[in-house]
């Protein structure tokens, strides 16, 4: 079974909380399966801080208003210039009117909350004979 998700992307902005859906954002796409925290969350967590120069994204980029009834996760990516990059996670099922708010920090704090329940090698380099 898929475990669909959005990560949407928004700016950091005096009054904004970070466990709150944002009135704007900038730019989305749709994780097709994969959505849950441990895996695209910590995909995003490890590509913010640089630990994992070969993650990449295999999602859809999406109009900003596209919305889908069949999430579980919505991920807020916040920045903005001299400030750092904050991670918010919602979860729930539909199209994130009611999800909850499971997680806010910094990258690293969500690589610490769920990377011990990976294999090591889901998030860092590939370092065997196979590349």
């Amino acid at each position: 079974m898929s475990t669909r998700a959005q990560v949407r992307f928004a700016t950091r902005e005096e009054g904004v909380s970070f466990n709150e859906h944002p009135e704007k954002i900038h730019a989305q796409f749709y994780v097709h399966h994969d959505g849950y925290p441990e895996g695209v969350g910590l995909q995003i967590a490890c590509s913010i801080s640089e630990q994992s120069p070969t993650t990449s994204f295999y999602g859809e980029i999406e109009h900003v208003q596209t919305r889908h009834g069949d999430l579980e996760y919505i991920y807020y990516i916040w920045s903005d210039y001299d400030k750092e990059t904050w991670i918010s996670i919602f979860q729930g099922f539909g199209n994130g009117d009611d999800f909850e708010c499971i997680f806010v920090g910094l990258p690293n704090k969500l690589i610490t909350t769920y990377g011990s329940q990976l294999d090591e090698s889901y998030y860092k380099l590939n370092t065997n004979d196979d590349g």
